[in-house]
């Protein structure tokens, strides 16, 4: 380490009077002038630079986001950037309200070259520079401070002559370059050497340009320079004070916003920070960052990857993924807690709880307004998502609203696809996976058809297929699904309980067709379907049969009950309330011990068991339903003593009839 410190060291110079006036300021209130010099240095960066089109085309960009001064070349440089800058004039392609710029060194012959290229221009600003920073003095033109200091006023009062020999309209501009570099007190001299030349005045102001050539600083020691010439540089209220941050500490950002918070008028800078070594300021980030304070910048990124992808083509060069606003991935969540939280927060904002403030989570802009997408661009699913996450996209770009408690086991199973192909999942993808688990699952039966009539409740005639063959299974419920429901039970001989039933409009799409989801609770653990049809009804089915293949694929159920089995079955259904083993045998033509074997063999319990467990069920949905007194309930499903009717429901369910009339929370099918 002492190596380092023997070696490197501060190479900038604070001010002689040091002032904070700029800190006591939390935000930029109103945009700076803004000048793109992607034309010439962001151009002059490139490994290719770009030919005469290239330029033409990307001006005209640059036109159309709202820059209304833009350096376009150094003339003298190459013919290129020459006849670049007369096509321009020649070709009438500058608007009335933009003004070019160029870019000069102090020098007579460059001077000369440069006037003859904005010969005729509505209105340019011609950039005077020299070097005077300390190592510039004595390494490259081994000058002291008092030659560099009149090569710039020689530079201009040749500026000063030429622009009236010269058609055209012309402002002045003067930069040491440098500057980070160089003694305040020193660069305001030179500054003012300048100034004094130009004469500046309200309707003629000059502009005095502030670069961190090389960034050598913390932003607040660039802050402090600025402010520093913002006080004490001459003819003050006819000078437009420029920055002209680069990057090579990573700090252009910083230096540009303290640079306006310190007094600077005025930023010069690129598209995406484009510039030599590091780069340039990003004038995307900087306007972006006032948007997100309520500031119009006055420039238009509302399609910012339009930009970006033009950008890229002229330039060759690729924005990175996570570049502030225009990467790829700098919307995007791909943590399962962030996912959440975004989605609640659009949530919130949906339901008008922040009126017309955006304050969603992680989200410092609406991604909307550059142009992004929500689908692609915001939630995005890979190994660490969550629940939230996988929710949400197929909520925002297929129009499914899981319900709550479906949440959970989707986002584990997308999650699981994911760490197993290690690999992000794109929406079409996880929308293929969530069909084929929740929507496509008949691994085990279909439903062909259904029948319904009103008869003591609903009555259903299902067609059930499976293995090729099809079984017609009459059922009763207290509504559709729930009869369709218990027609599943008694085929397969399974129990369960109907825990969720929700449905929607689908909101992508066919504005026609609904969505409806279905949970089978069984020993704790749910069993999901979803169905989709134009057909409220037939939707309900379609979830209710994916859930209970999923249910009978898990158990190893292969094939529903002997047809006599659940004939009789059906037929206690029907009858429950007067049911007897005598009445069974006429029907069925068995003898009774016969059918006490069959049916306990078959059905797993006793015909007692059969026919108690049919009127509990009827006894929680009077009890749901209706406000029948408990009397009269118990009455209805056969039992005339209340207080043995009270002793099998509570032995059933686990709490009195009472208990679950004012405690139940199961849905109505």
């Amino acid at each position: 380490m002492a190596a380092i410190g023997e070696k490197y060291g501060k190479t900038y110079h604070m001010p002689p009077e040091v002032t904070y006036d700029w800190v006591r300021k939390d935000t930029i209130e109103k945009p700076p002038i803004w000048c793109s010099v992607d034309l010439r240095d962001g151009n002059q960066a490139l490994i290719d630079p770009m030919s005469l089109e290239e330029k033409l085309e990307f001006f005209r960009l640059l036109v159309e986001i709202g820059f209304k001064e833009i350096e376009v070349g150094f003339p003298a440089s190459s013919e290129t950037e020459y006849n670049f800058i007369r096509a321009l004039i020649d070709r009438n392609m500058i608007p009335e309200d933009v003004t070019i710029q160029v870019l000069t060194q102090a020098r007579e012959h460059i001077i000369k070259k440069t006037f003859e290229a904005v010969k005729g221009a509505p209105r340019a600003v011609v950039r005077l520079y020299n070097s005077t920073s300390v190592e510039q003095r004595e390494q490259v033109f081994k000058k002291d401070k008092d030659a560099i200091r009149q090569l710039a006023v020689d530079g201009a009062e040749m500026l000063k002559i030429m622009a009236e020999e010269t058609e055209g309209n012309f402002i002045f501009e003067y930069s040491p370059e440098s500057f980070s570099q160089t003694e305040a007190d020193y660069a305001l001299e030179v500054c003012n050497a300048v100034l004094d030349v130009w004469q500046p005045t309200p309707d003629q102001k000059a502009i005095i340009n502030l670069p961190t050539t090389v960034q050598v600083a913390m932003p607040h020691v660039f802050a402090c320079q600025v402010e520093y010439m913002h006080k004490h540089l001459k003819y003050r209220e006819n000078v437009v004070l420029s920055v002209h941050p680069h990057n090579d500490r990573g700090c252009g950002v910083s230096d540009a916003e303290f640079g306006i918070l310190a007094g600077a008028d005025r930023v010069e800078g690129t598209l995406f920070g484009n510039g030599e070594r590091t780069g340039n300021v990003d004038i995307v980030t900087v306007a972006m960052n006032m948007v997100c304070h309520g500031v119009d910048s006055g420039l238009d990124f509302s399609h910012i990857m339009k930009v970006r992808e033009a950008y890229e083509r002229f330039t060759g060069m690729k924005v990175h993924e996570r570049t502030p606003y225009a990467g790829d991935l700098v919307f995007t969540a791909f943590s399962g807690s962030h996912q959440d939280a975004i989605s609640k927060g659009m949530t919130w904002l949906k339901e008008g709880k922040s009126g017309s403030r955006w304050d969603v989570p992680y989200l410092p802009i609406d991604p909307a307004d550059v142009g992004r997408e929500y689908e692609s661009d915001v939630i995005r699913i890979n190994s660490v998502s969550g629940k939230g996450g996988v929710a949400f996209v197929l909520k925002q770009q297929f129009g499914f609203a899981l319900p709550e408690a479906m949440k959970e086991e989707v986002g584990y199973l997308i999650k699981g696809v994911s760490d197993r192909r290690h690999q992000e999942l794109l929406p079409a993808e996880i929308f293929s996976i969530f069909e084929e688990a929740y929507m496509n699952s008949r691994s085990v039966f279909d439903i062909s058809e259904c029948h319904f009539k009103q008869e003591k409740g609903i009555q259903a005639e299902v067609t059930v297929e499976q293995g090729g063959e099809r079984r017609v299974i009459c059922g009763q419920g207290n509504g559709r699904l729930d009869a369709v429901s218990n027609c599943l039970k008694t085929f397969f001989g399974i129990s369960y309980q109907l825990s969720v039933y929700e449905e929607h409009a689908v909101s992508k799409g066919s504005s026609s067709k609904a969505a409806a989801y279905v949970g089978l609770l069984q020993n704790g653990h749910y069993y999901w379907g979803v169905g989709v049809d134009e057909d409220i009804i037939k939707a309900s089915v379609a979830a209710l049969v994916s859930a209970v293949n999923k249910l009978t694929a898990e158990q190893h159920i292969t094939k529903g009950r002997e047809e006599r089995i659940v004939d009789i079955i059906g037929y206690v259904q029907k009858n429950y309330r007067q049911v007897t083993l005598d009445m069974l045998s006429a029907e069925f033509h068995l003898s009774k011990p016969y059918l006490s074997k069959y049916i306990k063999e078959k059905a797993g319990t006793t015909f007692q068991e059969v026919v108690k467990k049919e009127r509990m069920k009827k006894a929680r949905t009077l009890l749901r339903e209706t406000n029948q007194t408990v009397e009269t309930v118990a009455a209805e499903v056969g039992y005339e003593n209340v207080e043995h009717f009270n002793r099998l429901f509570k032995k059933s369910y686990g709490m009195t009839p009472v208990q679950y009339r004012t405690g139940h929370t199961e849905p109505e099918h």
